[in-house]
């Protein structure tokens, strides 16, 4: 782990690399902090093609991504929207890693400066935002777990707005209407009735609009048990 000195050091260089190249028609080449960090990413890179196992690539990134917390933090604190492989990069290993919070930090500072992503990444930002973090969500949730809502609500905030092929923005509703619904339980509980009402409309919401974005996408059972839970929740109210 980089000495806190080290730490400080980095982040300030990296800052004042970011704030002297303005703007997306600009490229962080030729500073010499993102040149280091370019290399040593490209090292990195050989040693993750060394590991077969996703696990293993997930583990080896966790392991390598606080090295450049320094240099991340410099860029996003003053940061004029310059090019940046470095933290393009970074932003999906965040992900890869399981550090969703982390990869949302960049990811909005990348969308809202229109960066472009490296070649060897087929897809946009916002579709590589949305449908990461939603297939990792419905993974959780066809497991019976639950995955954090607002971390969700962010990612709509981030990258919602952002075109995107339907099936991606699907399963990012899709994910975002069962982690709404698993906030009501089955069983009713009047003192809770209005905060179940909010969370069941909304998720009403999310559900409806995926399947409309992609019928297929495995959301009507959800839709069907919702609409079920908002006539029961609902009706002593009409009475």
């Amino acid at each position: 782990m980089t000495n806190p000195c080290r730490h400080h050091f980095q982040r300030v260089t990296a800052a004042i690399a970011a704030a002297a190249v303005a703007g997306p028609a600009m490229t962080m080449e030729g500073s010499t902090v993102y040149e280091l960090h370019l290399a040593k990413l490209q090292q990195d890179y050989l040693r993750l093609k060394q590991v077969q196992s996703i696990e293993g690539k997930a583990e080896l990134k966790r392991q390598l991504l606080p090295e450049y917390i320094p240099y991340v933090q410099g860029v996003l604190a003053e940061g004029k929207g310059a090019q940046d492989q470095v933290l393009t990069t970074l932003m999906v290993w965040r992900m890869d890693a399981g550090d969703f919070a982390g990869a949302l930090d960049i990811a909005d500072y990348v969308i809202n400066h229109s960066l472009l992503m490296a070649d060897r990444f087929e897809r946009t930002t916002g579709t590589i935002i949305a449908e990461e973090i939603a297939e990792v969500a419905l993974k959780v949730q066809k497991a019976g777990g639950n995955f954090d809502l607002d971390l969700l609500l962010r990612t709509e905030q981030i990258a919602g707005k952002e075109d995107m092929p339907d099936q991606a923005k699907a399963k990012l509703h899709l994910a975002l209407g069962k982690a709404c619904a698993a906030k009501v339980s089955d069983e009713e509980t009047p003192e809770n009735k209005v905060i179940a009402i909010g969370y069941l409309e909304s998720a009403k919401d999310y559900l409806a609009r995926a399947i409309e974005l992609h019928t297929n996408c495995g959301g009507k059972k959800d839709l069907e048990r919702v609409e079920r839970l908002l006539k029961k929740y609902a009706a002593p109210a009409a009475n």
